[in-house]
């Protein structure tokens, strides 16, 4: 009896499914790769003037909103203009050379080009505002270990798994629910 597909035909088969099996695998790949390209969690970001939230929020106590003056009321929380730094930075070590950038740039009204440090594919639509309202408190996202951080760097990743939770959860490490959203350090 012979065969009914010859082996070249076989082989040609074999070899469509083989390629198919692979470029399946690359995708899975490409998706995770790219998931992950998005935040280097631990990796500091160089920002034009070394900021430290352990000093600012750990140390000092600096509200969130202070710096990031957006978070209630915009997508985006902003970054801190000049005038917000020279809130304090216009007595505070005024005249030290790490700080020589940010009177330049109340100097010549040209803005401090901070770098993004969580960046969010362009399928992900995300809004501080919405959050910040529904009493979803900075830490809870960004991580308590935020105040703890001497550089500018992701502290805590994000899945659509891990946010889904917090709508309803009232209480997230402790915090109770009267303390402000954007408090990072509690009793």
């Amino acid at each position: 009896m012979s065969a009914v597909f010859s082996p070249r035909a076989v082989l040609v088969v074999r070899l469509a499914v083989l390629a198919l099996l692979a470029l399946a695998v690359a995708t899975v790949l490409l998706f995770v790769w790219r998931a992950r390209a998005y935040e280097q969690l631990g990796e500091p970001i160089a920002q034009p003037i070394p900021f430290s939230h352990k000093h600012h929020v750990g140390d000092d106590g600096i509200d969130c909103r202070y710096c990031h003056t957006t978070v209630e009321t915009e997508a985006h929380a902003g970054l801190p203009s000049t005038a917000v730094c020279l809130g304090c930075h216009s007595q505070l070590y005024r005249d030290q050379p790490l700080l020589a950038l940010l009177h330049r740039s109340a100097a010549s009204h040209q803005p401090i080009a901070w770098q993004r440090v969580h960046v969010l594919p362009d399928f992900v639509y995300f809004n501080h505002a919405v959050h910040v309202a529904k009493g979803v408190a900075c830490v809870e996202c960004h991580g308590r270990p935020l105040a703890a951080l001497s550089c500018s760097c992701a502290s805590s990743g994000w899945s659509r798994k891990s946010c889904a939770w917090q709508p309803r959860q009232t209480a997230v490490e402790g915090r109770p629910a009267c303390a402000a959203v954007s408090t990072v350090v509690w009793q």
